[in-house]
């Protein structure tokens, strides 16, 4: 559901874009870093709106492989070594009944 709805207002806000630049057809001057010129302002928009989403895809796909690889790491760590997990869960129950015979003792000498 959540993937329709990313959809569904991705194609809602392309629509509303692609009015407001048809509606905006009149010849603007562009500055340029290294010099100016004039456009069309629905090539200024749109290439403006392309360059936007470009952008935040680049930045989203480089988070998702930082992400996928750290997630692969753990994995192959939480994979390689079940024998340590089950050794701390020892070492943490151990602990525990210590902790406990601790208690009864020192309330039984009170």
């Amino acid at each position: 559901m959540k993937g329709q709805s990313y959809l569904i207002l991705a194609f809602i806000f392309a629509l509303v874009i692609a009015i407001f630049a048809v509606i905006n057809v009149d010849p603007v001057q562009v500055n340029y870093l290294f010099g100016s010129g004039e456009a069309p302002l629905i090539l200024v928009i749109l290439i403006s709106v392309l360059l936007g989403g470009l952008a935040t895809a680049s930045v989203g796909a480089l988070r998702y492989y930082k992400l996928k690889r750290e997630n692969s790491r753990l994995k192959s760590e939480a994979s390689a070594s079940p024998a340590s997990v089950k050794d701390e869960d020892r070492n943490v129950s151990d602990e525990n009944e210590t902790a406990n015979e601790e208690e009864s003792s020192s309330s039984k000498v009170t």
